[in-house]
């Protein structure tokens, strides 16, 4: 449902409800952007921050994927690996906060893509907009997919011998998913609050955690050298690449970074807000996550052990002998569990706008239906059942791969990362000339490092994250993302053969001022 381009209301004059941040003045800015307000401005700077620290959940995305830094390893990927990672990710950040600032819009990257192209503006836009909803779709599963087997590792802690089958996971997924469905149909205006008691939470977990391991410590206490530099590459198999390996958590956790561009539409000035949002989460997390690996690499059982723990959940099984006691690694591993089901809430709202965006424009099927805003409970709710069902339906690739969630996570830090370097590279290749009209914006000569910096990382990231874990690779143990991306590429191909290329137009033309 394509629509046209909105043009800007008249000239209110003396108006004071026309003042810059007024809602009169948000929604005329919105009218530039070619669409119609649709959705409640709730949400300030500090929740959008909140809310993309949310979607990062530190305990969560590191821990949840920690044993890919074992396998790359352990602590020299894990401390100096999360170091690299941030700064290479805060280039990323601040990449996406100038587009963001220039085209405040739900639409995001696909929208940004659209805008800053000279050439086939309609068909590069398409593409990139299934990339982005690939990202979106596939990250979300991975949060809520992690969720499942992290619930299913914590009852492992109390009876090693039970290990969740690919049958139980699938519905405890299945109840993760619906659980969250739920909660962001009918909760939308107290989400600001949840992102808040989230980052709270966040704190106080890091810091219980930081005391327990270090007071407790009950598989041993490690050398400062081996805390922050021991390195064992014998269990991927990868040789010198092993490294590389590790850096999948640390990756995994400021993946979702963009997302928060799909808020810019429940939020008053977005121009300066949303970038400022981004531009802080990688700074804020990267230091807040330095206290939780830290304690953890210092304390760490043996590397080998670790490697066998059930439901290739690595942070149960850490924490429980840290500790001493299943007791005692369960009442920490709550603490993660809670903040993982404020990250499953964070992203799915995400994710649900990102959805319904797209549909809006009209480049997916039955977009009228994924593009309504129910006005009872006011947010898109057929776009957030549509991205619970496709999570559902590929949850069903666990029940012939072990390493799901690995391709999960893969295909969503991969998808996401090819749709950030889509607009950026495009901006860069045209000289950063919108760019240098967004209010929140970095000098030339530091945006283009920035830009540079921020594709090279995204390119060894496509690469990267394709890659099985370990050595040798079997059926049961590839890395699937590719596959999964490819058929998603696939479907969308169809679509355009099918329908988009006659009806698609792409998102309207921006009348955006300087």
């Amino acid at each position: 449902m394509a629509l046209e381009k909105t043009p800007a209301p008249p000239d209110p004059g003396p108006d004071p409800e026309a003042g810059k941040n007024s809602p009169l003045a948000e929604n005329i800015e919105l009218g530039q952007l070619g669409y119609k307000q649709e959705l409640r401005r709730n949400r300030s700077v500090l929740t959008l921050l909140f809310q993309t620290l949310a979607i990062a959940a530190i305990p969560y995305g590191e821990g949840s994927a920690l044993l890919s830094a074992i396998y790359g390893g352990g602590p020299l990927s894990i401390f100096i690996g999360w170091i690299v990672v941030c700064l290479l990710d805060q280039c990323i950040a601040f990449s996406l906060a100038e587009l963001a600032s220039r085209y405040p819009t739900s639409a995001g990257p696909y929208y940004w893509t659209f805008q800053i192209s000279r050439g086939n503006k309609t068909t590069i836009s398409f593409i990139n907009a299934w990339i982005w909803l690939i990202g979106n779709w596939t990250i979300t599963l991975s949060v809520n997919f992690g969720f499942a087997s992290m619930l299913s590792a914590t009852i492992s802690m109390y009876h090693p011998t039970w290990s969740a089958n690919s049958w139980q996971l699938l519905l405890i997924f299945y109840a993760v998913c619906l659980g969250s469905l739920a909660i962001c149909i009918c909760a939308n205006r107290f989400l600001p609050q949840v992102d808040i008691a989230c980052a709270t939470w966040t704190a106080i977990t890091i810091l219980v955690i930081l005391i327990a391991v270090s007071v407790k410590a009950d598989a041993g206490r490690h050398s400062v050298s081996y805390t922050l530099s021991h390195y064992d590459k014998s269990f991927a198999g990868w040789s010198g690449f092993t490294f590389f390996i590790g850096l999948l958590p640390a990756a995994y956790t400021f993946s979702a970074i963009g997302m928060i561009s799909s808020m810019a539409e429940e939020c008053s000035n977005p121009a300066i807000k949303v970038p400022r949002a981004i531009a802080l989460s990688v700074p804020v997390g990267g230091i807040a996550g330095l206290f939780f690996i830290i304690p953890l690499c210092a304390t760490l059982p043996p590397l080998e052990d670790i490697i066998g723990a059930p439901g290739g959940q690595a942070l149960p099984y850490i924490l429980a002998r840290v500790m001493g006691s299943p007791g005692g690694g369960l009442g920490l591993i709550f603490l993660v569990l809670v903040i993982t089901l404020f990250c499953s809430i964070s992203i799915t709202v995400a994710a649900s706008r990102s959805t319904w965006a797209v549909a809006r424009d009209d480049a997916v099927p039955l977009a009228r239906l994924w593009a309504q805003v129910d006005e009872r409970w006011g947010v898109p709710v057929w776009s957030l059942v549509l991205l619970t069902g496709i999570q559902m339906l590929l949850g069903l690739i666990n029940l012939g791969s072990s390493s799901a969630f690995t391709a999960f996570v893969s295909v969503g830090v991969i998808a996401l990362a090819a749709a950030y370097a889509i607009p950026i590279f495009l901006s860069l290749w045209h000289g950063r000339e919108e760019v240098s009209r967004a209010p929140w914006r970095l000098g030339s000569w530091v945006g283009r490092f920035m830009n540079v910096m921020a594709l090279a990382w995204i390119a060894f990231e496509l690469v990267l994250f394709s890659m099985p874990t370990a050595l040798p690779v079997t059926a049961v143990s590839m890395n699937y993302a590719s596959v999964v991306f490819v058929g998603f590429m696939a479907i969308s191909a169809g679509w355009y053969v099918i329908y988009a290329r006659k009806y698609y137009k792409g998102p309207p033309e921006s009348d955006a001022l300087d």
